[in-house]
């Protein structure tokens, strides 16, 4: 892919437009990693130190561990599993097995847990010792055969590990032996850790990463060895002085999403730096794991950076030893940008993507301009045209608003066994992302807002992102999420969903006022319901299909 594009001139100094992603995949990774930096931490979990070199042999027993139990190349491995050190040492030892990891939510119900182990074709299952009593009730219905159980003190080190039973009982249920039922640390103790033979081909399926379902019935992305690999890589060259540098970063990032996966997970591993693993990213937790670890990447979704904000610790703590904070998978309000900023002088690099293209496609440049309400600059290989929203087939003109499609190494080959849905989101390689985006003279990205969330009002379309984006300057309110109501005139209007600050008071009257200062009479909210939470996705992404569903059943009710 040898192509000039007008973001190239903004990279920073070092970044190449173009690589050549080395043919290795994710699995081969490790074991080179490891022979380069055997004693190196590869993993933090609560305490505990795992090093490189037993990484690489907890992963080689796993995967004996897995063939054994009959699982074989183009199999399909189910995780759900929160961020613990099993979750990547199973996840790997699929790789190795010639299997694909197939990752679900564990905050899942049973109906959506049931549709994507169904939808995977998965035979076996690698679960939480809490979440089995479910696994159990929904076996017969789905092509599950085998499960395997973890506990959350697995890996704690001692003496946390021998008094967590004790300690937090509500956290620890013990397993009773019954057929087909394996509990992971028996497993992984019955193998040697010797080289194992890897089957993972560069082309070959590498894992299903589900969309959020926060625009339908999820959908499992098929993500192949090549675009695992080369995301890691696309992503490793983007900061040139950091290369061969031992960085630890934190995994906030769930791996089971497309963004943990691929940083969370693979990148720490193919630069060989350490990632402290977060499995419940509280902003105590991560308080906590600041002080004691010093990491020098902080990483999280905007709804995290928020509630680190309201944590008056995490305000008045020396945070000098970060060199980068970086958001995404929902845009970032500019009074958080300032808000941290104004406290620690930092700056949030913001990165946008999808499940579909291995999470990343832009980030704001390592070094460079940064361009506050911009998703920065598409990544190396990484090629973006925006185009009609109509037809798709038109591309439009620089700061001009469309769809944003994709092209690069990182795009999924399809969804799995959904030939519709795929012809439709890939259409030439391109992948169309379904989100509206402009790019300005300099090739910084804009995301506008989703196509299917566009308000159509007396015929004038409404980017609810952008009303969010005032209501969020307002001094009073914490969070804000704007949808479209039926209208008798207009077709359609505005609604704003608002959480007040805590200890705060405000009302409907305040709220209209302030927009209609702010903003032309067409986008202003003819309506404004005050709410304790807006409904979030597992990673703190705000679901705005579900406040709108959420919505229609009252007024269906009310009516």
């Amino acid at each position: 892919m040898s192509f000039t594009r007008i973001w190239h001139k903004s990279y920073a100094s070092g970044v190449p437009a173009e690589i050549i992603p080395e043919k290795i995949t994710m699995a081969e990774v490790l074991t080179r990693t490891a022979a380069a930096y055997p004693e190196r931490v590869a993993l933090i979990y609560m305490g505990k130190k795992i090093t490189y070199r037993q990484l690489e042999k907890m992963v080689n027993r796993f995967t004996r561990a897995l063939v054994e139990i009959g699982v074989r190349e183009g199999d399909k491995v189910a995780m759900l599993l929160p961020n613990i050190p099993q979750m990547i040492i199973a996840d790997h030892a699929a790789y190795r097995a010639g299997a694909a990891t197939a990752m679900n939510n564990p905050l899942y119900t049973e109906r959506e847990l049931t549709h994507q182990l169904n939808d995977s074709d998965a035979a076996v299952l690698v679960t939480l010792d809490l979440l089995l009593p479910r696994a159990l009730k929904i076996k017969g219905e789905t092509k599950i055969k085998k499960i395997i159980t973890c506990h959350i003190s697995d890996y704690l080190p001692f003496p946390k590990k021998q008094l967590f039973p004790y300690v937090k009982k509500t956290m620890f249920r013990k397993v009773e032996p019954q057929p087909d039922v394996y509990e992971f640390m028996d497993l992984i103790a019955r193998y040697p850790d010797a080289p194992v033979e890897n089957k993972a081909k560069w082309d070959s399926l590498a894992a299903l990463i589900y969309t959020g379902g926060t625009t339908g019935v999820s959908k499992g992305a098929m993500l192949t060895h090549a675009n695992i690999s080369s995301i890691v890589q696309q992503f490793s060259v983007w900061f040139p002085d950091l290369k061969g540098t031992y960085e630890n970063l934190t995994g906030i990032y769930p791996i089971f999403h497309s963004a943990g996966y691929s940083v969370s997970q693979n990148l720490p591993i193919w630069n060989g730096w350490c990632c402290t693993l977060v499995p419940k990213p509280e902003p105590g937790v991560i308080v906590e794991m600041l002080e004691k670890f010093h990491p020098t990447f902080l990483t999280g979704v905007p709804t995290i950076y928020t509630a680190l904000l309201g944590n008056q610790k995490f305000r008045t703590m020396d945070l000098s030893f970060v060199k980068g904070y970086f958001g995404g998978a929902a845009p970032l309000p500019e009074n958080t940008l300032k808000q941290l900023k104004d406290l620690h002088g930092a700056i949030i690099y913001d990165v946008y993507g999808a499940t579909e293209n291995t999470a990343f496609a832009t980030t704001t440049p390592w070094g460079g301009k940064v361009k506050v309400g911009t998703v920065g600059l598409p990544l190396p290989n990484t090629d973006i045209k925006i185009v009609d929203v109509d037809k798709g087939v038109n591309e439009l003109p620089i700061g001009e608003p469309g769809e944003i499609c994709i092209k690069g190494p990182q795009v999924m080959t399809g969804y799995y066994e959904k030939p519709e849905e795929t012809a439709n989101a890939l259409r030439d390689g391109w992948f169309y992302t379904g989100d509206i985006g402009f790019f300005d003279e300099d090739g910084y990205l804009t995301i506008s807002d989703r196509k299917k969330d566009v308000i159509v009002a007396s015929g004038f379309n409404v980017f609810p992102k952008e009303i969010d984006e005032i209501l969020f300057e307002h001094p009073k309110i914490s969070e804000a999420c704007c949808i479209g109501i039926p209208d008798e005139y207009r077709g359609e209007t505005v609604k704003a969903y608002i959480v007040v600050q805590p200890g705060e008071t405000l009302t409907i009257p305040e709220v209209i006022a302030f927009c209609k200062e702010r903003m032309t009479a067409y986008k202003v909210p003819t309506e404004v319901e005050f709410i304790d939470e807006l409904p979030k996705s597992a990673i703190g992404k705000i679901m705005r299909r579900e406040l709108r569903e959420m919505d229609r059943k009252k007024r269906e009710k009310a009516s």
